[in-house]
């Protein structure tokens, strides 16, 4: 991997671990469900007039779109309101990658190695860490919020799974087309027309600068920049960085909110990344996705499903086939 593309991936993880400390700020001007289907819309539009026809049947589409953008980012919203801290929300986060493999296992047949199953045990005795440091020293609500966030993002990367979309960008923007109208009726149901409507009167630069930043740089950009790496480069190369979107996440949540990381949540760090690590990378395994949902291999021209690194995950059978 060339140096500038090492840049550009670490650059990429970077973006994705301060987006929670952009959505924290976020969610100081809007309510949450109101919050996610903005940036949906953002994401959606201009983008969907260029990237040209859907390359998977509608039905993943839809499945993505209300599991991810509705179910994933409605929960993970939530919770952050309710008072679960940035930084632990980028963390907590990663143990999609248990569900993910639990997921696939019940509803693909996908069987986990012995290494991919002590990596899933790791990874929940890392949340069990958490929750007993979160249940002493902050809201369990909002913990529990985004743990149940990241059972939905395993969901919505058994569905990516299924669909194997040959362009992660095309995919992404179509499914963030799929959330936004349920996003918005709910937020109209649960948080009350009074409040939208309140926090759209007071929108400012800032909270024009979150929806944007939430929607082009950690969407677009990211999904844009990740597909690009996954397309010139085995999974086994990529994948391994997304890793790195908790440090950045608690790193900035502790510079820029002033969150603090006790011991406990140090202990709860290691045992989840170093979790994730080995059911993401374990040899001989399926799965993955990028911290985004993306898939975690797009085509690649050296890549074969029987590699002994990792198999090639989300590249169709047959390029372009709708399913």
């Amino acid at each position: 991997m060339p140096p500038a593309h090492i840049a550009l991936a670490t650059l990429v993880t970077a973006v994705w671990g301060v987006n929670f400390v952009v959505i924290a700020v976020g969610l100081d001007h809007f309510p949450p469900l109101l919050f996610s289907a903005l940036r949906f819309l953002a994401a959606a539009l201009p983008a969907v007039f260029f990237v040209g026809r859907p390359k998977v049947a509608w039905k993943w589409i839809v499945g993505v779109g209300l599991a991810l953008g509705v179910a994933k980012f409605g929960l993970l919203f939530s919770g952050m309101e309710q008072g679960a801290p940035a930084g632990l929300s980028s963390l907590i986060l990663q143990v999609q990658a248990v569900f993910t493999a639990l997921f696939a296992f019940l509803a693909l047949g996908e069987r986990p190695g012995p290494l991919r199953v002590v990596g899933m045990a790791v990874a929940l005795a890392g949340i069990a860490v958490a929750a007993v440091d979160e249940g002493t020293s902050g809201p369990l609500l909002g913990f529990m919020l985004v743990i149940a966030a990241a059972a939905c993002w395993g969901v919505s990367n058994v569905f990516t799974r299924k669909a194997s979309p040959p362009d992660a960008l095309n995919f992404m923007v179509w499914v963030s087309v799929v959330p936004v109208l349920p996003l918005l009726a709910l937020s109209l149901l649960l948080e009350g027309p009074d409040r939208d409507l309140a926090a759209l009167r007071s929108l400012d630069w800032t909270g024009v600068g979150v929806i944007l930043f939430v929607a082009w740089v950690a969407t677009i950009f990211g999904f844009g920049a990740w597909g690009f790496l996954m397309r010139h480069h085995p999974a086994s190369a990529v994948a391994p960085f997304s890793l790195l979107v908790p440090v950045f996440g608690m790193s900035s949540a502790a510079l820029f909110l002033d969150e603090s990381i006790s011991p406990l949540r140090w202990c709860a760090a290691a045992l989840l990344v170093g979790g994730v690590a080995l059911t993401t990378l374990a040899r001989g395994g399926r799965g993955g996705t990028s911290p985004t949902g993306a898939p975690a291999q797009a085509a690649h021209p050296n890549s074969s499903a029987d590699a002994p690194e990792q198999p090639a995950v989300g590249v169709p059978e047959q390029p372009g086939r709708r399913t």
